[in-house]
């Protein structure tokens, strides 16, 4: 039997979309490999408000006004966007609902599929 060299490290195994405190949305490298996110350059939010929840559409549509560019990590750590304009139209506190999120798949008749996080303000923010 041949040894192969294990060259995974520093790489978040992690396959749930993440919020940062700086206004973020992360994707992590297994959720980023398992959904082929390198194939895409934008990002499309929608936003459900009664049920707190954010969706994003992935896609390469130049023509598409309202979309984030997914920043890929040179290293190979999955990507990410910078959704500031998002969470302060919204008036959000990014930093009230960091953490991972668990996604789920929902398909939008005039758009396709999409992933959905439900937001959770987190224990320890002191919000009441």
């Amino acid at each position: 039997m041949t040894f192969v060299k294990f060259e995974e490290t520093n790489k978040k195994q992690e396959d749930r979309i993440t919020v940062t405190g700086h206004s973020s949305f992360g994707f992590p490298t297994k959720f980023y490999n398992d959904n082929k996110i390198d194939k895409y350059k934008y990002v499309t939010l929608f936003f459900n408000e009664e049920n707190n929840e954010v969706g994003f559409y992935f896609h390469s549509d130049e023509a598409e006004k309202h979309k984030f560019s997914i920043l890929k990590s040179k290293q190979g750590f999955g990507g990410s966007i910078v959704a500031s304009s998002f969470f302060k139209n919204k008036n959000l506190d990014s930093k009230i609902y960091r953490g991972r999120y668990e996604w789920r798949k929902e398909n939008i008749p005039e758009i396709t599929e999409i992933f959905v996080i439900k937001l959770k303000i987190r224990e320890d923010s002191n919000v009441v």
